[in-house]
């Protein structure tokens, strides 16, 4: 394992006094964080003050050098350390030892329902970054899944808002116990990448509270040390610097203690800096040197046109002294922490935390016949589609990485496969023969001179005296699929891969579709396909999770954490017109588009639900290897108050011949209310391991918090008496049985 130790700032204290008595206090980490970020505040001139709330290179910002006081390292991203770039550009900075281990995309990791993947993911996440000396880590994202055109959902957490705040809160505490803050974003409404930084959002507070804030206030109780806010607007207020939602509700009402970063870019004004609840800004000129390389950094927002406006009388310092004493205090949680864990880098234990959750987050969506796993007397398996060899850890924006390695699915296949075993490969059809981002490549060669009809024609012949064919295509990190600054422009499958898929399926009949994407697609093919696979982008130990799943050495646990809908039709947010997404252009001479979140609460299945449409595979759903029977769920009380819990057990039976996980959903249903509820919401889950035969009693319990809605005309959380109902669950489309209980 490599390691390595960082001086901390407090050691430098003996430049400042001869024994440990005349330590300055803010030095003094035994002294309480308030009491030392105060003592620091109280050293610092107003331009001190002023350096430190933006940046000095593209992703670090200054600290006090006349007080000891460190710089701050941020980086990205959500799924790895990203590599070192120039001091003011996006290209590499040429290093040879900042490759990193790439873990599977959060999408993956929601996939697993398990907070202990999560935990485990943000503390690998956490050493790897604390070994590279940030102090900052630009992650987790936790915006909901509104409409499977978002180019960024593959890092986000998916559809539902109870599964993202419980998922986001380990992955949070894993990172910063590591000493790495946690950057939650992107804080609030960014629910799409075309026309990201001009949108202009309009939603009714309910909608707010109850399904795109929760993640991000789980996160805060949590403990999260910065946020980040987001590129587009609410109320005509960009949200990198929003008063309702930065001071308002993040500050005030939540009571953060942290910093709020800026997107890169995501700063517009000055005073509304200021003003309206922004701490630490960054990137708000691509390339820095635009007004000059003596002065570029000095230029931004909350540089010196914050220090002219303080020199003139036109605002004050109550604001400056807010922002730097925020600041301060990450940088105590942080490098001034001399407790910190070392940090370490390309372990075989990060490796085998990504392979982990992985195996725990691939979601076997069909399994007609038991196709899977792959049978041990196969001999002839052929893999066909470009995604079986094509580099996923490279593009898709700011999100991409430098890795040591990446194993490919096709070669994760060949080192699964049983001596003797042939595994051949061919294309199947032509992707996105690109592999470079911001000067990282992938080195592959993707050229291809053949026809689509010729590959198809390979295909098929190679695939009729197969033993299994295996195709894996899906979405790749080019622009306009599953990446940043770009939406999807449907929901179907790009490059024909329709095409080759019923064409194989026509050829052989086991036939197995394994799709790597972080978004929903069409799947006209479903019903000729006996076994489908959702893998996700899976990271540097995609292959062997992979072979995994396909071999049977791990038996599939993952559930779906968004609906894969049949069609765009059965989304929401697409039922509305232009105005609902992707925004219309106002015709006032600005470039400003407006969105209406015109289906309010109604995202993903909460949609399906109310317009009872039937998804492809419903939110929640994910086969196993083997068979769960569901006993009768009960309430160890009819009736509760508003001050109890109520506690729902449900018999869990492994009917099947291997030991497997079963993850049970409770959703709760208020059939008589005041307003319009959703006819059910995820309220608990609990994923549980059984060996065949083993019967396992699941509890979970809820509170009033899990029956309430938000009323918006008394800003508050309300749960009506009445009666309300609990279901046991498979997925949101899989109900197993039902309890009646009473709020009094």
């Amino acid at each position: 394992m490599k390691t390595i130790s960082l001086i901390a700032a407090g050691a430098i204290a003996c430049s400042f006094a001869a024994n440990a008595a005349d330590i300055p206090v803010y030095l003094d980490d035994s002294k309480p964080l308030e009491q030392r970020v105060e003592d620091a505040l109280g050293r610092m001139t107003t331009e001190e003050k002023i350096a430190i709330i933006h940046a000095q290179s593209k992703f670090g910002s200054p600290g006090v050098k006349r007080l000891g006081i460190p710089e701050v390292w941020t980086d990205d991203g959500p799924h790895g350390v990203r590599p070192e770039v120039l001091w003011d550009e996006w290209e590499q900075a040429g290093w040879t030892n900042d490759s990193c281990v790439a873990f599977p995309a959060l999408t993956c990791l929601a996939a697993t329902w398990n907070p202990e993947m999560s935990y485990l993911y943000g503390k690998s996440l956490g050493e790897e970054a604390r070994y590279r000396n940030k102090q900052v880590l630009l992650g987790p994202g936790v915006n909901i899944y509104r409409t499977p055109l978002n180019g960024r959902n593959f890092e986000y957490m998916g559809e539902d808002p109870y599964l993202a705040s419980i998922m986001v809160v380990p992955y949070v505490n894993g990172l910063q116990d590591q000493g790495v803050a946690a950057c939650v974003k992107h804080y609030a409404l960014n629910n799409q990448e075309i026309n990201r930084h001009t949108t202009n959002v309009t939603i009714d507070d309910r909608t707010l509270y109850e399904i795109y804030l929760p993640a991000f206030k789980a996160a805060v109780d949590g403990g999260a040390w910065t946020i980040m806010g987001a590129y587009n607007l609410m109320g005509d207020q960009h949200l990198c610097h929003n008063d309702r939602m930065l001071n308002k509700i993040l500050k005030d009402e939540w009571g953060f203690d942290g910093v709020v970063i800026s997107d890169w870019g995501g700063t517009h004004d000055t005073e509304q800096a200021i003003t309206n609840g922004l701490d630490l800004e960054f990137g708000s000129w691509t390339n820095g040197l635009s007004n000059g390389a003596s002065n570029a950094y000095d230029n931004y927002y909350m540089a010196q046109p914050y220090l002219r406006l303080i020199k003139e009388g036109k605002v004050g310092t109550k604001e400056l002294d807010d922002k730097a004493r925020r600041v301060l205090r990450l940088i105590m949680r942080t490098s001034m922490d001399r407790n910190r864990p070392w940090g370490s880098m390309l372990t075989p234990e990060h490796y085998a935390a990504a392979r982990q959750i992985g195996d725990e987050g691939i979601v076997l969506l069909k399994n007609q016949n038991s196709v899977l796993p792959i049978a041990s007397s196969a001999k002839k398996i052929l893999v066909v589609g470009e995604n079986a060899v094509k580099m996923m850890t490279v593009g898709g924006g700011s999100s991409s990485l430098k890795v040591q390695r990446e194993l490919s699915p096709l070669d994760g296949i060949r080192a699964a496969a049983p001596a003797g075993a042939q595994v051949e490969w061919v294309r199947g059809y032509v992707g996105d023969i690109g592999g470079e981002y911001n000067g990282v490549t992938t080195g592959q060669d993707l050229s291809e001179s053949r026809s689509a009809s010729e590959l198809i024609a390979e295909a098929v012949e190679k695939a009729k005296d197969a033993d299994y064919v295996i195709f894996i295509g899906g979405l790749n990190k080019a622009s306009h699929q599953d990446c940043e600054d770009s939406d999807r422009f449907g929901l179907e499958l790009p490059y024909d891969q329709d095409a080759v898929i019923n064409a194989l399926a026509k050829a052989n009949k086991n036939l197995v579709v394994v799709n790597v994407s972080g978004n929903a697609v069409a799947m006209p093919w479903v019903k000729e396909v006996p076994a489908i696979v959702q893998a996700w982008f899976l990271g540097s130990e995609a292959g062997n999770s992979i072979a995994d799943v396909l071999y049977g050495k791990v038996n599939p646990s993952g559930k779906l954490p968004m609906t894969f809908p049949a069609s765009l039709k059965d989304v929401g947010a697409h039922n509305f017109g232009e105005i609902a997404y992707p925004g219309v252009a106002r015709n006032d001479g600005s470039n400003i588009l407006d969105e209406t979140y015109s289906e309010g609460i109604y995202v993903g299945y909460r949609w399906a639900d109310k317009k009872k449409t039937a998804p492809i595979f419903p939110f929640g759903h994910g086969l196993s290897y083997t068979t769960f029977d569901y006993g009768k769920i009960t309430a160890d009380r009819k009736d509760m108050t508003a001050d109890d819990t109520i506690t729902f057990t449900i018999p869990v039976t492994n009917t099947g011949s291997v030991a497997g996980q079963e993850i049970v959903q409770l959703y709760i249903t208020d059939p008589k209310c005041t307003v319009d509820r959703p006819v059910k919401e995820l309220k608990g889950f609990a994923k549980v391991s059984l060996a065949p035969g083993e019967t396992k009693d699941v509890k979970i319990s809820v509170d009033k918090s899990a029956l309430s809605y938000f009323d918006a005309d008394t800003h508050a959380w309300v749960a009506e008496p009445g009666e309300f109902r609990a279901h046991a669950a498979a997925s949101a489309g899989d109900i197993r049985s039902t309890a009646k209980f009473t709020l009094k």
